[in-house]
């Protein structure tokens, strides 16, 4: 996420084009929104697959979310008009036609300041997620602006362990999440990538990060340190 951080602050200062990015978690870990305080104790002793989960503060809000066996999609953009709602709106017409393509119908959550009360993201939909016709919640976003510069990103649960899930918040949180089967990230990403240069009238061009980018965003983590 301290990538996605980079890029929000490289677009504003207009060192970068506007950006789509797709990325999985290794290790899985818990993401706190931004003001999100508290939590509770025994997160900081959870184990999967016997690596310890992270846990990582989103330059973004929101509640929590647990990254394992999820995709993370992050936009960074300027110059859409309106709210924040609207905004996340027009951000998620890219994701609503890319799952559509997948045979995947997403509708808006219709949750209200409830939700404030909830330490998992996943446990009600606002308006800015996308959730299933059975009312199952398949992404949960969150935003940040900066001078007319946004970054949303948001996670889309693909194949999450129950288990694990029902650790971190209970089980009574737990939700199926019903999709197609042997549908891959590859798939998946390849989809989103297609509808978003239809939806936006744009021309993806696919581009890693130079090493120096990545010394720029390191020393950002760390500051003082030298990174090779």
């Amino acid at each position: 996420m301290a990538i996605d951080s980079w890029l929000l602050e490289q677009h504003q200062t207009g060192n970068h084009p506007p950006t789509l990015r797709f990325y999985t978690w290794s290790p899985a870990a818990i993401s706190l929104g931004y003001h999100q305080r508290q939590y509770p104790q025994f997160w900081e002793n959870l184990t999967w697959q016997g690596e310890k989960l992270d846990i990582v503060r989103r330059p973004s809000g929101g509640r929590a979310v647990l990254h394992q066996g999820d995709l993370t999609y992050t936009v960074v953009t300027s110059g859409l008009v309106g709210d924040r709602l609207q905004a996340y709106q027009k951000i998620c017409e890219f994701l609503i036609q890319g799952w559509r393509s997948l045979g995947v119908e997403l509708h808006y959550g219709t949750a209200g300041r409830g939700y404030i009360h909830n330490p998992n993201c996943f446990g009600t939909a606002t308006g800015a997620d996308l959730v299933l016709s059975d009312g199952g919640k398949l992404i949960g976003s969150a935003q940040l602006r900066r001078a007319g510069a946004i970054l949303q990103h948001g996670s889309m649960r693909i194949n999450q362990d129950a288990e694990l899930f029902a650790q971190v918040f209970g089980a009574e949180s737990w939700t199926q999440v019903q999709l197609p089967q042997n549908l891959t990230v590859e798939t998946i990403i390849t989809a989103l990538m297609r509808a978003a240069s239809d939806r936006f009238e744009m021309e993806l061009l696919i581009q890693p990060l130079s090493p120096s980018e990545w010394e720029d965003i390191l020393a950002k983590l760390h500051p003082g340190t030298k990174h090779h």
